[in-house]
């Protein structure tokens, strides 16, 4: 956003030993079935849309009615797993698209009505306008406004990029309450920290929340955090560094998108949709606080 102008046996070895394979002990494999999290070895991996699954989820997703649904593939998090690992991530783009041609044809009128403001006079519209002033849905029109197109696809290819690699890794509509929840972070701390007519607009804040989910599936699945540590950094140097960026919109969108992609794939297997829906829920009930008290604080 800019400021607008159950798991196999352990070998015997030492500390750094692999896990050997469920059915075949006496082989050692880094690989683990991306639902149930079984170690595998090669003679057990089944390709599956991410990943690889074990004989045991593929043969138990081949049943029918409840059992079927009970035992088809799941993601880390607990999703569904789609042919299409984009489909979700396809449409936000061709929201922030849609928006974008109307910001085209209508100019500034409309970017007035939709861009995040606390509280402020507008002078293309000519009255007070803002959050403040009850337009609560500034908070997610503006997260898909863009003005200029660098900004716009510079944000469009950061969306299809990371979140091609988070989509797949969380099932739709985990990844969709990512989104939304990333985003509304983003606007909830502009408007609590930021200066009440300064305005802001894009889709900054839930790519970065995508970039903290991208580092909370990384630690997640054991991967070298290293290149992903850095990867944020930099993230983070440009945010801080470049003039005209709502840094608040970044930083809210990233700890937003880390704290719900922890809640999606920490979860425990028994209490999974309990924990998840209620982390998120909290999350949410976090951005409506962060907003009312900047309200209060303006009226």
């Amino acid at each position: 956003m800019e400021q607008a102008p159950g798991s196999g046996q352990e070998p015997q070895g030492g500390a750094h030993s692999l896990p050997s394979c469920y059915r075949h002990p006496g082989v050692e494999t880094g690989i683990r079935c991306t639902r149930c999290e079984k170690p595998i070895c090669p003679d057990c991996m089944v390709s599956a849309s991410v990943g690889f699954q074990c004989p045991d989820c593929v043969r138990g997703g081949s049943g029918t009615g409840h059992a079927r649904d009970a035992n088809k593939p799941r993601t880390i998090a607990g999703g569904t797993i789609a042919a299409d690992p984009r489909f979700v991530t396809k449409i936000l783009i061709g929201i922030n698209l849609a928006v974008f041609l109307t910001v085209l044809a209508a100019g500034e009128v409309f970017v007035a009505e939709t861009e995040l403001i606390g509280y402020a006079f507008s002078p293309a519209l000519g009255e007070v306008v803002g959050v403040a002033d009850g337009e609560w849905y500034r908070l997610l029109t503006a997260t898909v406004l863009h003005q200029e197109f660098m900004h716009f696809a510079f944000n469009m290819l950061g969306l299809w990029v990371i979140g091609g690699m988070v989509e797949p890794e969380l099932g739709r509509a985990r990844y969709a309450a990512l989104c939304l929840l990333s985003g509304l972070s983003g606007s909830a701390l502009v408007y609590l920290i930021a200066a009440p007519n300064q305005p802001s607009l894009g889709a900054s804040g839930v790519v970065f929340g995508l970039i903290g989910a991208m580092a909370v599936l990384a630690r997640r699945r054991a991967h070298d955090m290293g290149p992903v540590l850095l990867f944020v950094a930099l993230a983070l140097l440009l945010t801080f560094t470049r003039p005209g960026i709502s840094w608040e919109a970044h930083i809210g969108g990233l700890v937003g998108g880390a704290l719900v992609a922890a809640a999606l794939v920490h979860a425990p297997r028994e209490r999974r949709r309990l924990v998840q829906y209620t982390a998120c829920g909290l999350i949410l009930l976090a951005n409506v606080v962060m907003v009312l008290l900047r309200t209060g604080a303006l009226s």
